[in-house]
């Protein structure tokens, strides 16, 4: 390039940093148009780079020369002369070294990672390794941070071209990490981080000398908290965060080295606030990702012990801003969810005793806070302890200070929403403590929150609060803070839950109230009043019914639209909420609205996330952006802007990320909705949704590979509800058993299950999140259960594979790298763990029911992949779930559990000596299916059946529903007997004891066996039971009474009343005492 292009070129960088737009943007494209086309204009920005006295002009000139490098994947560079280009390298790093602007420094080093990009893997540079190596052992400081510096930018873009050079830039690397310079520290631990994406974990070597340098790793991260070095640190966290999500075990034994490290920066009130934050969060994403490891050294005590003092800590105002103590309560949070129950509850229910005894109001507080968040993931092993939590909680409800008594209400709504049936028994305690912190305005909000998620499960109870609740609440929605009105508006919505039809006399007035808030168009606490409202609005809905919420249906519907106009991810979600209770509350009524309302569901859908939208930035910006470097190790990918001539022009510092998260996380929540009412509004408006069903179902599938896992699960979800009702709405005969199906499908259904079943096999593949994989399961089990056996007609091997690889813990979503090859699962998992082995239980159990006898040669896996669950050391949910698979196969195999009888008879016995009521009513189930089925002769087995299933009818009225279904169940059992051999039963002692569970009143289902005993009795052994005839025509006279509930359906009823006449020809007199005379003819 000549001398006066050269100056041309340099005059209009110059001209690209000035403060006027006009000028900026007249540079900006006499570059593009005169040199940045030319392969040439490299050669002049290099020399600028080296020449110009003005650093910003060096800078840019080194911003452009990266992306000139990079133009079309390296084009223009290689259109330069061979001479120019070698010329060039030569020069770089020495330009480099002498360069005194940091940033400058920064921008150069990442034009020599470009060229590397295109040079290396060609074998055209291979003095560049030997130069960076020679920079970073330089005596003089300055030299071994640009050499280091340049080597990470080198690495961020080809670690395959030095992947053979790895073990000898390890042994420099360690050497590195103890550089006087910080600053060499630093970017040796960023370097790291991009290597470690580069590792074979079959490469044991080179892992091993990988692991060797986390300690160094970690002690820099350490340096950079305590330096207050924020840039650094957030850059070392990434990296962390980078290891732990990697697929090989790089942390390896080095875990329990990194957790204390990690609580000890994170609970170090000397270091800046955010510091921590970072420090804790990384900590939450070690329990995540690294749970084995915790688990196997039992670390959860210590880390808990750590966290509780972090807990005491104030918290913001603001719900959305961070802060240490509400870290460390997602780390509780984390370890609850992700480990047993057993390492966690108990350590931290002394330490919640310990605090909550503090005379420091912040320490009650702390427990308090983190008994809550614990609750989800150890709600089972709780139950039987809860009887030493109340005191705590009713303590708390009165506690003096305010900040307990709002965190204490806190832990009720964890408490409601995730042990039901303990909070509803505790009603009269719970009930007066909040009202009464309703009129406190310091507590009233939290108080609110409390009544909410308690009025959400009261069902029948709510009648004696319903008045008194509806004054307080329509009091509050006059006068209170908007914040506090939404809370109220909730609660209100749960008590219409609750009370249904009685809380007709609230409905019309309370609605006139609440229509006012969907007036709103106000951003924040307005917005999220106003959403609240449709949401309640739509419970009122289910709550009164169709008649009484049809006067105001359109208008409500009207109010949706307006909320879909309005610029709000959350008012959007809301609308879609309530156009799916719409869906369900009025059924095919719902259908003229749906042309409106589908389309915006499919644009919903359809949104980009994730920076996808253009941004514009000066070229001055970019530069200013880009000298601080950018890291595909970073967690989010953001798009960029592009030139003119196809260049990035935008990093990744130039962006809001937090501000961009907050928004995708409110799109992702958003989509969630809206695939999920998809399936809602087609099961509710059948055919009038048939339109629409190709257009959804494609949208649906592309949905399946989202990076968000609420929107996969609610996708799979809504897929396998379409299928299922367009099913139903096909000409179908009742299928049969077995495969080849005995009954075909009509085409359109087998082609949309071809559709539909393909791409979710192929997400489960992919899928990491257990939550999908178990809503995965449970639709393909309904799914199946409702098709019959053309549903798996050409996935039988693949689905059921599906089963297997979850029962053998062994999908991809169960599997942590740092767990050794050749060991095993542990058997006692986390509670959500266990949802997911229940999933694959059902699947199984749906498979044996299409497949009927065929399914026998499939069992003959299954048995001990199931059978494992039941084991002592085994959690509630996996021996029940384990006991009732079974119990669901037998029933789908029928005779064909024949060869199976001993070893299940032996595991359902023992089963029935369980101390669990969930377990005994699947036991007393199983065996009585196993009995009624198997054709081996039992006979000699009915006294110890008996004798194991005797307890099973000594029970209270007042018992928990649980164990009034096992006796259920154990009626069923025993009517199962008495049909399959009568004569080898005690029946003069049997029978009263039969007779005391009935009539039935929970699972009404095994109403079933028992009027088939009973019709085998009188029909077989009719002098048998004349003795207990009063007991039996009162049982008869209670499932006949119109007042009850249904009992026993139309088939039973017709042979209940025909053996009624025959009783009444031998003894009318009785028959008339029970009461049974209405229903004879002629009466």
């Amino acid at each position: 390039m000549d001398q006066a292009s050269l100056q041309k070129l340099h005059d209009l960088l110059l001209q690209t940093t000035s403060n006027d737009t006009n000028l900026v943007r007249a540079a900006t494209a006499q570059l593009n148009q005169d040199f940045y086309k030319q392969p040439q204009c490299i050669a002049g920005l290099t020399t600028i780079l080296a020449t110009s006295p003005q650093e910003p002009v060096r800078q840019l000139a080194a911003v452009e020369l990266r992306k000139r490098v990079s133009q079309n994947s390296g084009n223009l560079w290689t259109q330069l002369d061979q001479a120019s280009r070698e010329q060039i390298k030569s020069d770089l790093p020495k330009l480099i070294l002498s360069e005194k602007n940091k940033l400058a420094r920064h921008s150069a080093a990442r034009v020599i990672a470009a060229i590397a990009s295109i040079e290396v893997p060609a074998g055209t540079w291979p003095s560049l390794l030997p130069l960076l190596e020679d920079a970073c052992q330089s005596s003089e400081a300055g030299h071994r941070e640009v050499g280091s510096y340049i080597l990470f930018t080198v690495l961020e873009n080809i670690v395959e071209g030095f992947q053979e050079h790895l073990g000898k830039l390890f042994s420099l690397f360690e050497r590195l990490l103890q550089d006087p310079s910080i600053e060499v520290r630093i970017t040796i631990v960023r370097a790291l981080g991009v290597i470690a994406q580069y590792i074979d974990s079959d490469d044991k070597n080179l892992l091993r000398a990988y692991q060797n340098l986390i300690p160094g790793m970690i002690l820099v991260i350490g340096q950079s908290v305590a330096t207050a070095d924020e840039t650094a640190a957030r850059q070392l966290f990434d990296v962390l965060e980078t290891l732990l999500i990697l697929e090989i075990p790089v942390l390896g034994r080095h875990v329990p080295e990194l957790a204390a490290f990690l609580l000890q920066c994170g609970g170090n009130r000397d270091f800046d606030p955010e510091l921590r934050v970072l420090a804790l969060n990384a900590l939450n994403w070690t329990v995540q990702y690294k749970k084995s490891k915790i688990q196997s050294n039992n670390l959860a005590p210590q880390i808990l012990s750590g966290l509780m003092p972090i807990t005491t800590e104030a918290e913001p105002e603001d719900i959305d801003d961070d802060a240490p103590s509400r870290s460390a309560l997602r780390i509780v949070d984390g370890l609850a969810t992700n480990l047993p129950p057993d390492q966690v509850f108990p350590p931290l229910r002394n330490l919640i005793l310990e605090y909550f005894q503090s005379s420091d109001p912040s320490h009650r507080r702390g427990a308090m806070l983190a008994l809550g968040v614990s609750v989800e993931g150890c709600s089972e092993f709780m139950t039987p302890l809860m009887g030493h939590v109340w005191p705590f909680i009713e303590a708390g409800l009165q506690d003096g200070d305010a900040g307990v008594r709002k965190a204490t209400c806190i832990a009720v709504s964890c408490l409601c929403e995730w042990l039901e049936d303990e909070c509803v028994s505790k009603h009269a305690a719970l009930m007066p403590a909040i009202m009464n912190l309703i009129d406190d305005p310091t507590t009233q909000k939290s108080a609110c929150t409390a009544l909410d998620a308690l009025l959400e499960i009261l069902q029948e109870h709510i009648e004696q609060y319903l008045h008194l609740i509806m004054e307080r609440l329509a009091g509050l929605l006059q006068t209170a803070p908007i914040s506090v009105k939404a809370v109220v508006t909730g609660a209100i919505g749960s008590a219409a839950h609750a009370s249904k039809e009685r809380f007709l006399p609230y409905f019309e007035p309370t609605i006139k109230i609440l229509a006012n808030f969907l007036t709103l168009t106000g951003e924040g606490e307005e917005v999220e009043l106003r959403g609240i409202t449709m949401d309640a609005i739509g419970t009122f809905a289910e709550a009164v019914g169709v008649e009484k919420f049809r006067p105001y249906f359109p208008d409500m519907m009207g109010c949706a639209f307006k909320g879909l106009d309005m610029g709000s991810a959350r008012l959007r979600e809301c609308s879609f909420l309530f156009f799916g209770v719409m869906g369900r509350v009025f059924g095919e009524e719902f259908a003229p609205y749906l042309p409106q309302v589908v389309p915006a569901l499919v644009a919903s859908c359809k949104q980009p996330e994730q920076g996808e939208e253009e941004l514009s930035i000066s070229i001055a910006e970019a530069a200013q952006a880009f000298s601080s470097g950018s890291s595909p190790t970073d967690a989010i990918n953001l798009g960029s802007d592009i030139d003119a001539n196809g260049n990035s022009s935008i990093d990744l510092e130039d962006l809001d990320v937090d501000k961009l998260m907050d928004v995708n996380s409110a799109l992702a929540v958003e989509k969630e909705i809206a695939a999920d009412t998809i399936g809602t509004l087609f099961s509710s408006t059948r055919v009038h949704f048939l339109p629409y069903v190709e257009t959804c179902t494609l949208e649906l599938i592309s949905l399946l590979q989202h990076y968000y896992e609420g929107i996969r699960k609610s996708a799979t979800e809504s897929l396998l509800d379409i299928v299922k009702t367009f099913y139903e709405l096909s000409e179908h005969q009742e299928w049969a058993a077995g495969l080849p199906p005995v009954v075909a499908v009509a085409q359109p259904v087998r082609e949309l299950i071809e559709h539909i079943v393909g791409p979710l096999l192929e997400m489960f593949e992919t899928e990491d999140n257990k939550s999908v994989v178990s809503a995965l399961c449970v639709g393909f089990a309904d799914a199946i259960n409702t098709i019959g056996p053309a549903f798996i007609e050409s996935h039988l091997e693949e689905i059921s594979n599906i089963a297997v690889e979850v029962l053998e813990q062994k999908a991809l979503c169960q599997q942590d790298p740092d767990q050794d090859e050749d060991e095993q699962a542990p058997e006692y998992q986390a509670e959500y763990d266990s949802v997911l082995i229940s999933s694959a239980g059902d699947l199984v159990a749906s498979l044996a029911n299409v497949l009927g006898p065929t399914f026998v040669p499939a069992f003959e896996k299954f048995y001990p992949l199931i059978a494992k669950y039941y084991r002592k050391n085994r959690s509630l949910s996996d021996r029940s779930s384990a006991i009732g698979c079974f119990a669901e196969i037998i029933s789908g195999i029928k005779g064909g559990v024949t060869n199976h009888t001993g070893p299940l008879l032996e595991l359902f016995l023992k089963a029935l000596a369980d101390e669990e009521a969930e377990v005994l009513s699947n036991a007393a189930f199983a065996i009585g299916l196993l009995v009624e089925y198997s054709d081996a002769d039992l006979s000699q087995q009915y006294i110890p059946i008996l004798a194991s299933l005797r307890p099973l009818f000594e029970v209270d009225e007042s018992a928990p529903a649980a164990r009034l279904n096992a006796k259920d169940n154990a009626a069923g059992a025993v009517a199962r007997l008495i049909v399959k051999n009568t004569t080898v039963l005690p029946l003069d002692q049997m029978m009263p004891i039969f007779l005391s569970a009935l009539p039935l009143k929970t699972d009404l289902l095994e109403n079933r066996p028992v009027f088939r005993a009973f019709f085998h009795l009188f029909r077989n052994h009719g002098a048998a039971v004349v003795a207990f005839i009063e007991p039996i025509l009162s049982v008869f006279a209670y499932v006949l009474d119109p007042n009850h509930p249904e009992q026993i359906g139309d088939e039973i009823r017709g042979e209940l009343i025909s053996l009624i006449a025959a009783i009444n020809a031998e003894a009318s007199d009785k028959v008339h005492a029970a009461g049974l005379s209405v229903y004879l003819s002629g009466n």
